[in-house]
């Protein structure tokens, strides 16, 4: 049997009528960027968000950087994130000329650990990047408070967790504004590259609208600015997708449990850990085999045998040959749970078009290799 680790194409199959009647409106349009279905996506993802604002942009790196310029971040300042995250989340604030601090993460979330971001405060410090890790989001009431005490802004890295939820919290409740990809791998993709921010923070939402656009919102004005917008095309795709995204979540939980009750008792490997209350929409599902010197050889392992398993984030950020030591980055404490994580994650098969057949050989096949290792 092969495994795929995505089900794009079967994604559009399923919805193909709704994704090209609204492409087909894009293309009669004549107005491709900027034009009517984006303003129609731009007000259908701030209602989905419970935001006053939503700003298409053209990616999730963008849309860090974007807030980060809009709150006034820059050359001289420190921001605070996890080192256990895709490479972007750092290099969005070294986009913004401010430094990266990286403390470790939750031994069980993987998520930023609140318990370490304070010793990582100087009087440099302006603000703190959570990362809702895999698809489940981070402990933001905890973040909270210390960003209030210490009067810090906080952006949340919500590439992986679109409808996701807490406890007791919804994202962009806590925090000042949220960064969202909508690369096709993520829960909500487009056929191309894109992103957004939503905010209830004017502030944010006049500076980042101007950002985007080379410094303009009246035709022929223009301040200081970039050109990162999302195309009309690529927002029909996802306006398409949004009316789905609930469902289709609810089907990566299913497969998410199913995975969790089959492979409990496993000797060489982990499961994923979810806080109770939270949603947890699984972006990703990842184990972690229990000795580093397993995990390629797992991973081969379950290759050979049809399915697409895959590593994500299997270098942590300070340990990449690019990790710009100095200006550009410091970090606080010791990294112990975020290197752990990097050296052992397997990220198996999670898409909402996975099938109960499919997901028992992935099982059955991680039982194999566990009893014989």
């Amino acid at each position: 049997m092969q495994v795929s680790f995505y089900g794009h194409v079967r994604q559009y199959h399923n919805i193909q009528k709704e994704i090209d009647a609204n492409i087909q409106r894009v293309l009669e349009s004549g107005e491709y960027v900027h034009g009517p279905m984006n303003k129609q996506f731009e007000a259908e993802f701030a209602a989905f968000s419970g935001t006053k604002y939503a700003i298409p942009c053209g990616n999730g790196t963008d849309a860090i950087w974007l807030v980060l310029m809009a709150l006034g971040i820059g050359e001289g300042d420190e921001v605070i994130t996890n080192a256990n995250t895709f490479f972007a989340t750092a290099e969005a604030i070294w986009i913004a000329g401010a430094t990266a601090v990286l403390v470790d993460c939750d031994p069980l979330t993987k998520c930023i650990d609140p318990a370490k971001i304070e010793a990582a405060i100087t009087r440099k410090t302006r603000a703190i990047i959570p990362v809702h890790l895999y698809g489940q989001c981070a402990d933001m009431p905890s973040i909270k408070q210390i960003a209030d005490k210490h009067k810090l802004w906080v952006v949340e890295d919500n590439a992986q967790a679109i409808d996701a939820a807490g406890d007791t919290f919804k994202i962009g409740e806590l925090s000042d504004a949220v960064a969202t990809s909508f690369i096709i791998q993520k829960n909500l993709g487009c056929f191309g590259d894109g992103g957004a921010i939503v905010t209830n923070n004017e502030q944010v939402n006049a500076k980042t609208r101007l950002l985007r656009n080379h410094g303009s919102n009246k035709r022929n004005v223009h301040s200081f600015g970039f050109n990162s917008r999302l195309d009309d095309l690529q927002a029909g795709v996802l306006s398409a997708k949004l009316k789905h995204i609930h469902e289709w979540n609810d089907r990566r939980i299913k497969w998410a449990a199913r995975y969790t009750a089959g492979l409990q008792g496993a000797k060489n490997f982990t499961l994923p850990y979810q806080k109770p209350g939270y949603r947890h929409v699984f972006h990703l599902y990842v184990i972690e085999t229990i000795k580093p010197e397993h995990r390629d050889q797992f991973v081969d392992f379950l290759v050979k045998n049809g399915i697409d398993a895959k590593t994500h984030y299997s270098i942590a950020i300070h340990q990449q040959a690019g990790y710009p030591w100095g200006k550009g980055a410091r970090v606080v404490g010791p990294l112990t749970n975020a290197e752990k994580n990097a050296a052992t994650c397997i990220s198996l098969p999670m898409y909402p078009e996975l099938t109960p057949k499919k997901v028992d050989y992935v099982i059955a096949k991680c039982l194999e290799w566990d009893k014989k290792n």
